[in-house]
């Protein structure tokens, strides 16, 4: 039988009795991560954060963040154990800015990460960090995608090991986390909502407005004065 995962553990319940009589300093730690690899990797980071925050405007029980550190060590150290996704979404959880995200602090790991490749991170991407993210973060849905080859590959948490996603027949993968798929769209990667519907950004949401204003003038002249 497989087992859907509901929420990531933060430790196992071993390791949690070895630290459970130890006072650790605050979590408040700083992000220490380098810049993005290129500016097309920003801009795609830029796009998926503005989608997904414009999306679910209306939620505060969700962190989304973009190349920010995670901290995870055993021994709540700031100098051991941590890596900086470069995507990321935390779910039942409070929607406040953060410096980082501190497992030990927040009782949970990442349910959602996308790595964003390039020549000089894909190797670690697919391999450590897929090992990492099964094994310690637990993460249930794990994808990649390269803004250069558009290369897209998505896994979900079955039983402790991630089993490869099958797109659908636009080519694009479904986050159960999310309850939306991705997919590549003018050569980015964009959010899609169960229906096929494509995840705006607020400039486009302006945009699409302003045009369907300028349509009703051109029928019906302006808009009465209230």
């Amino acid at each position: 039988m497989s087992i859907i995962y509901n929420e990531p553990s933060l430790f196992l319940a071993s390791e949690q009795e070895e630290f459970d009589d130890i006072i650790f300093p605050p979590g408040n730690l700083w992000s220490e991560e380098p810049a993005l690899e290129s500016y097309l990797h920003l801009q795609q980071l830029i796009l998926l954060l503005k989608c997904l925050d414009w999306w679910w405007r209306e939620r505060n029980d969700y962190f989304s963040a973009g190349n920010l550190t995670v901290y995870f060590s055993p021994n709540q150290k700031k100098s051991e154990h941590f890596r900086g996704p470069d995507f990321l979404v935390v779910l039942n959880t409070e929607r406040k800015p953060r410096r980082s995200w501190v497992v030990w602090e927040e009782g949970k790991y990442p349910n959602i990460i996308i790595e964003l490749l390039s020549p000089s991170t894909a190797e670690i991407d697919k391999g450590f960090k897929k090992q990492l993210y099964q094994d310690t973060f637990r993460t249930f849905d794990y994808f990649w995608f390269d803004p250069e080859t558009l290369e897209l590959a998505g896994f979900h948490l079955v039983d402790g090991q991630y089993q490869p996603l099958e797109p659908n027949s636009q080519g694009w993968l479904w986050s159960q986390q999310l309850e939306l798929f991705l997919g590549v769209h003018n050569s980015q990667l964009r959010f899609f909502t169960s229906e096929g519907k494509l995840l705006p950004t607020p400039e486009e949401v302006a945009t699409e407005a302003e045009a369907l204003l300028a349509k009703y003038r051109e029928q019906f002249g302006d808009l009465p004065e209230s």
